[in-house]
């Protein structure tokens, strides 16, 4: 009975200690771990891809747009570009530049449970379907905000015109006042 006493007390007091280790920042290799759960590298990649179709879209757009003042091969050209340009991200490196970010707002619990969550099925399934949604989602919000973009560039050109026409009726000689 002494000893189970013992044993008991020991664990009553050993666990504050645990529950410091899950409220303790997340480590480098806690934010490695969840990382490779989520598997982001493949991800980042899986991104791109989606990405890909509206920004080829939008380069089709603008030539569209600019046919005649656009050599023929423009839209090839840029898509080779763009798309060159994408596959040379250096996604290690993003990848270990992000970890201290996940470090400053996440706890060694934080990032456990989330790692066990990305771990089951649904965790993987969200994983799986997320770039197709951002691909979804980027395809129906370009042409909200494409219309966005020329409604404010529309009322910029207005506000500089106004302030242009402003500037030059205060700054224009006034006329000589007559005397009589």
């Amino acid at each position: 009975m002494k000893r189970l006493l013992i044993v008991l007390a020991c664990l009553a007091l050993s666990l504050p200690l645990f529950a410091q280790n899950a409220d303790a920042p997340a480590s480098k290799e806690d934010v490695e771990r969840y990382l490779q759960a989520i598997h982001s590298h493949e991800m980042m990649k899986q991104m791109i891809v989606a990405m890909s179709k509206p920004m080829h879209q939008m380069v089709h757009d603008q030539y569209m747009k600019d046919k005649d003042k656009l050599p023929p091969d423009f839209e090839a050209q840029m898509n080779k570009f763009m798309d060159n340009t994408m596959n040379e991200m250096p996604f290690d490196e993003m990848i270990d530049a992000m970890v201290p970010a996940y470090q400053k707002h996440f706890t060694k619990g934080d990032m456990d449970a989330l790692t066990a969550f990305y771990s089951t099925p649904t965790g993987q399934k969200i994983m799986h379907e997320m770039p197709a949604i951002t691909a979804e989602a980027m395809e129906t919000m370009m042409p909200i905000m494409r219309k966005s973009m020329d409604r404010m560039t529309a009322r910029l050109q207005e506000q500089v015109a106004q302030m242009t026409k402003q500037s030059t009726k205060e700054n224009s000689p006034s006329p000589p006042s007559v005397k009589n």
